[in-house]
């Protein structure tokens, strides 16, 4: 069996720390480097809910997209439910690493695994790593369609093809549209906007858009409008996690580590329901 030391390394080759962003915070959290590694867990979110997946599981190594400590702190006290998670983590010899900004900017990164989910055609980086010469690197995806569907049908596919949340697919922008390139971000994506509609694409599918950057985005040009589609933050990020267990599963073959390698399936999207509006005996539109 491989040492934690040897298997982070690996996954330092394909995410490495210092393409990250410069606010991120990736990396291992917990660990000895010493410590032997067997069976790995790849999740989304480091939560209570995970943690108690990997112990149950018996993984030695979790890795996530998102970071434990984003901020920092000055307390792992176990009064609080970061620290519950870095004590339990501890207890069973657990390592945690996270790959976040430094897995989005990767090739292949997180939105190659969206598009992937998808089936869409990978064409370019939405926003080019300026330190990739080859220019596979970088945030965001451009990608075509085999054929052109409606904006309709692509928010359909989305809703199939990405685990189910509670928030489903909303659409900003003609239901009827054509749509024949599409831009790809996998989680919040509206600091993107001006590269979107620099890219001439048809539409643009990410996470955690909000009411005012929407609005100015989709009102900037009425001569060519473009179309929003806005998935949940974590379904659009955990295709990732299958993409990132499986090039850890081909690096552990060609090692002769035999290592056990798994995905959690455990929806760990904060909202938990969504009652849709319909109310046929009222005009839409705020009350008087």
């Amino acid at each position: 069996m491989p040492r934690l030391s040897e298997v982070i390394a690996a996954l330092e080759t394909l995410w490495p720390a210092e393409r990250a962003e410069s606010w991120d915070a990736v990396g291992t959290v917990v660990g000895d480097p010493d410590q032997e590694v067997s069976r790995v867990l790849f999740a989304v979110d480091p939560v209570r809910e995970i943690v108690d997946e990997a112990v149950k599981l018996g993984a030695d190594l979790l890795v996530t997209h998102h970071p434990l400590y984003l901020r920092g702190t000055t307390t792992v006290a176990a009064s609080t439910f970061k620290g519950r998670v870095v004590h339990t983590l501890i207890k069973n010899d657990i390592a945690l690493h996270v790959a976040h900004t430094n897995a989005d900017r990767a090739d292949p990164g997180v939105s190659d695994a969206l598009a992937g989910a998808l089936d869409l055609r990978v064409v370019r980086p939405l926003v080019p790593d300026a330190t990739d010469p080859e220019g596979r690197r970088g945030l965001g995806r451009i990608c075509e369609l085999e054929h052109a569907v409606t904006v309709r049908e692509l928010a359909a596919r989305a809703a199939e093809r990405l685990p189910a949340t509670a928030q489903g697919i909303r659409v900003a922008g003609d239901p009827e549209a054509l749509v024949r390139t599409v831009a790809v971000s996998g989680g919040s994506g509206d600091s993107l906007f001006d590269d979107v509609r620099a890219a001439g694409v048809d539409a643009f599918l990410t996470a955690d858009l909000r009411h005012h950057p929407a609005s100015e985005f989709m009102a900037a040009d009425a001569h060519r409008p473009l179309t929003l589609l806005d998935a949940a933050h974590w379904a659009t990020e955990w295709p990732w996690c299958e993409l990132a267990a499986a090039q850890l599963d081909e690096i552990s073959d060609r090692h002769g580590w035999d290592l056990r390698v798994h995905v959690s399936k455990t929806v760990t999207d904060p909202w938990t329901a969504h009652a849709a509006s319909s109310n046929p005996t009222k005009t839409p539109g705020a009350p008087n």
